[in-house]
């Protein structure tokens, strides 16, 4: 009778267990599922965080790389427009010589026929009346010639009564003089020209002592 009695409170019990087991089985399970999940979660996390932190040491050093790459460009642009201005700027220096002394060689020619003229005018020293049309013909030529001569950048050194210049002058003898002071200009021999600053030809002179 009392077994009778306990068979159904055991299978019960028993069953009981078993609901409870499943019951704790599942809430282990989904404890583990929930935990793995956060844990998942939690290496995902420090694995962004890690993968953005080397994106920004990437990004730094791209940009690190980048600044050093537009310097150095920037650095070969000055470099390029420095090139280029010292090129034009001796092009144009070329260019403003080549228009200075083009005319070097005629005026070298034309200085003889300048002296040559300037000693038909000394020549004439007893004023010749029957040769005053031609002189004065002869001054009038010298005088258009020295105009187109300046014109152009010559510039005559007959200068008296100054200090001996050997980057102008060329002495031919020395004189004493009572009037002109030691290492002056006494007399022009032959007058000196120079063109656009460039000397053409020194003045043969005669130097006081």
């Amino acid at each position: 009778m009392k077994e009778k009695f306990l068979s159904p409170l055991l299978s019960i019990t028993n069953g009981m267990k078993i609901i409870y087991m499943d019951n704790f089985m599942e809430k282990n399970k989904n404890k583990e599922k929930k935990i793995e999940k956060e844990n998942t979660k939690n290496i995902e996390n420090k694995n962004e965080k890690i993968k953005k932190i080397k994106n920004k040491k990437l990004i730094k050093k791209l940009k690190k790389k980048l600044k050093k790459k537009k310097e150095k460009i920037k650095d070969i642009q000055l470099r390029t427009q420095a090139e280029i201005e010292n090129i034009n700027r001796r092009n144009n220096q070329n260019i403003e010589k080549i228009h200075k002394f083009a005319l070097e060689k005629f005026i070298n020619e034309l200085l003889p026929v300048v002296d040559n003229l300037e000693r038909t005018l000394k020549a004439n020293k007893k004023n010749n009346k029957k040769l005053q049309p031609i002189m004065k013909g002869i001054k009038l030529t010298l005088k258009s010639l020295f105009d187109v001569m300046s014109k152009f950048g010559v510039k005559n050194i007959s200068e008296r009564n100054v200090l001996f210049n050997p980057k102008i002058h060329q002495a031919i003898i020395m004189e004493k003089s009572d009037e002109i002071e030691t290492n002056k200009i006494i007399k022009i021999m032959q007058p000196g020209y120079i063109l656009n600053g460039r000397l053409l030809r020194p003045a043969m002179v005669i130097v006081s002592k």
